[in-house]
């Protein structure tokens, strides 16, 4: 391992304390992400800072990158028009990952989800193995 790849293993364990969930593109994730908050109080004459944390619920549709510069693609209807966000996976500002739902599908970008809506946008869900555990 060379003097870079041990920096980053350094900086991606001091930013991720806990780790992430195992997720794959199809599947539908919980993305709790922090939000600042300033404002300006003109009593005291100082800014206040108020930290929230803040759910996005999407699907998956794309993970790229590799090392500290991973990072994943969420994306959700909002109100009728799609919204998609980018979250780096070792952000301080990811709080946790909660997957709400596996999804099968046989690509790794799903951008065609982009020009769908409806029915034709549904991703059928994965049931994971259970028989090799009965097998023993």
């Amino acid at each position: 391992m060379n003097i870079l790849q041990t920096l980053e293993a350094e900086q991606m364990a001091t930013v991720r304390a806990k780790a992430l969930p195992e997720f794959r593109p199809g599947d539908t994730l919980k993305v709790n992400v922090k939000v600042v908050d300033v404002t300006y109080d003109e009593k005291t004459k100082q800014n206040k800072t108020r930290e929230r944390l803040q759910a996005f619920e999407g699907v998956c549709i794309a993970r790229q990158g590799a090392g500290l510069n991973e990072s994943f693609t969420v994306r959700k209807l909002s109100y009728g028009e799609g919204v998609e966000r980018v979250f780096p996976i070792y952000s301080p500002l990811v709080d946790s990952v909660n997957v709400v739902r596996k999804g099968k599908v046989r690509r790794a970008k799903l951008y065609y989800l982009r020009g769908r809506t409806g029915k034709s946008a549904r991703i059928s869900e994965r049931v994971e193995n259970a028989a090799s555990d009965t097998a023993a």
